[in-house]
């Protein structure tokens, strides 16, 4: 490790296989109500990987290769892993649960150059100008004080470092449901669900002016649509459904209503098994770059 990166360490604190009725009737009982912080979801939002998608819009748009990166936000690390695989030098992951960062750690023992701390990504106590890149992804919708955040991030950042922001807008949000967007029909069977999600969205705009206030110039907007996952059989995909219980949006549902809704999804689908063509999930996404 440079004696730059060491510098950095010391200052980082028959709709399916089953019947529909025995489908609910196994799961209607389910404890999905788990908080950021239980033992349960530790491993959760460590066991898949980055898409292939996400790979090469970040290789197309970031330059990573020998770059020291901050992961704000990161969660059980996956993104941070793919950074690291995509040759970033030193990494740090911050989240403020201490569950998911033991996650993270046990899911890259092999990654000597990702460090793990826990603390808050508006007020990170690391000291200035100590990273290429700050990423924040899947994030800002959890903040209320967006200029704070990225002024934070601005100071963490060496002159010409780079913050990439991904979040959903409240236009990517209103997307219909299709086999390939299956957010949509979330929100079509519970439209409660939109309003709540629209609500905790920002605009463009509203991220554009934080991202000038704290001082970043030379911004960019893109739209990203990234593979969440390809299910090759409908219990495949009724079990993903079942399984959001964390950071999703599903969260807001009783254990019956993510039984209903998994199990409508798979009748708009008209899915039925052997699946003649697996079921490709994509989400749109809005990516952010913006220059210190």
């Amino acid at each position: 490790m440079s004696e730059r990166n060491d510098s950095l360490s010391n200052h980082i604190g028959k709709r399916s296989s089953q019947s529909d009725s025995s489908f609910i009737e196994n799961n209607s009982n389910r404890k999905t109500k788990h908080s950021f912080h239980d033992e349960k979801l530790k491993m959760t939002y460590t066991s898949r990987l980055a898409d292939a998608s996400w790979v090469q819009w970040m290789k197309e748009h970031v330059e990573i290769e020998d770059k020291r990166v901050l992961d704000l936000g990161c969660g059980g690390g996956i993104y941070t892993k793919a950074l690291a695989d995509l040759g970033a030098k030193e990494l740090v992951g911050m989240d403020f649960s201490a569950v998911m960062l033991e996650g993270a750690r046990l899911n890259t023992i092999e990654y000597p150059n990702i460090h793990w701390q826990q603390g808050n990504l508006l007020e990170t106590g690391i000291e200035d100008e100590q990273f290429d890149i700050v990423m924040e992804r899947a994030v800002i919708h959890h903040i209320e004080d967006l200029e704070k955040c990225f002024v934070e991030a601005h100071r963490l950042l060496v002159p010409g470092g780079m913050m990439v922001i991904q979040d959903r807008t409240p236009e990517d949000c209103v997307l219909p449901g299709s086999r390939e967007h299956l957010r949509g029909y979330f929100f079509e069977r519970y439209p409660q669900l939109l309003e709540k999600e629209q609500g905790r969205r920002p605009s463009s705009a509203r991220v554009i002016d934080a991202t000038e206030v704290a001082g970043f110039h030379s911004i960019q907007e893109h739209s990203l649509w990234e593979t969440r996952r390809t299910y090759a059989t409908v219990s495949e995909l009724q079990t993903d459904l079942m399984s959001r219980t964390g950071r999703s949006l599903l969260h807001a549902l009783t254990d019956e209503q993510l039984c209903d809704l998994t199990q409508w999804i798979v009748e708009k689908l008209g899915a039925v098994e052997p699946l003649e063509t697996p079921i490709t999930e994509r989400d749109r996404w809005t990516m952010w770059l913006a220059v210190k």
